[in-house]
């Protein structure tokens, strides 16, 4: 079965993304990094062979010009971990991967490390480096309620998230950045620098529990 990455997003909409950035750069410079982002990352996942990639956005039923070779879902009600844990429940025998789509510097490889990493691990993470995390994976032995009790959009949604996999190996790949502010904008390398980057291997703990 071949592996399925998730990429989470907010349909480009004026005044209605990346709200923190927009009270720094303003509304429409905010759009342009949402859908210039959003836009470059489907088409990187797109392009790689060695999984699927489908888009979640909200509201459900917006009307998108999607990337070829991209398919999409809507991502339903409730809070990210209920909206997450639906798409995760799509592919039950499956491994699976959801990717948020503000990171500039998240890369395929970057997801196939994740999907390698669940050969020795029940879950792998891709920490952010407010606290958060900027991708999740999972087989099909995962936790009955993943993302239960966490408090999105703050310094302990990682922590919080690895609780509800006490006493499981997880895999942590490279620490990133995602942009919510004009200083996280202005800190991010530029593509240039970026180039030649070679994606750090995948480090294995076990959760206490």
């Amino acid at each position: 079965m071949l592996d399925t990455v998730i990429v989470f997003a907010r349909a480009p909409r004026l005044g209605a993304v990346k709200r923190r950035l927009a009270r720094d750069i303003g509304d429409r410079a905010a759009l342009c990094f949402h859908t210039t982002t959003l836009t470059r990352l489907l088409r990187r996942l797109a392009a790689d062979r060695r999984f699927r990639t489908m888009l979640a956005v909200t509201p459900d039923r917006t009307r998108l010009r999607m990337p070829a070779g991209v398919a999409r879902i809507g991502q339903g009600s409730g809070d990210l971990g209920a909206r997450m844990h639906r798409a995760v429940r799509r592919f039950p025998r499956g491994r699976v991967a959801i990717v948020g789509c503000d990171i500039p510097q998240a890369d395929s490889d970057d997801v196939a490390a994740a999907f390698t990493a669940l050969g020795r691990a029940r879950a792998a993470f891709g920490p952010a480096s407010d606290g958060g995390y900027w991708l999740v994976a999972m087989g099909p032995r995962r936790p009955q309620r993943p993302f239960a009790n966490v408090r999105w959009s703050s310094e302990h949604a990682l922590t919080e998230t690895l609780a509800n996999f006490a006493g499981s190996s997880v895999a942590f790949l490279r620490t990133l950045r995602d942009v919510d502010t004009a200083a996280d904008l202005w800190a991010i390398p530029s593509p240039h620098a970026a180039a030649g980057r070679k994606v750090s291997n995948p480090v294995t703990v076990t959760v206490p529990g």
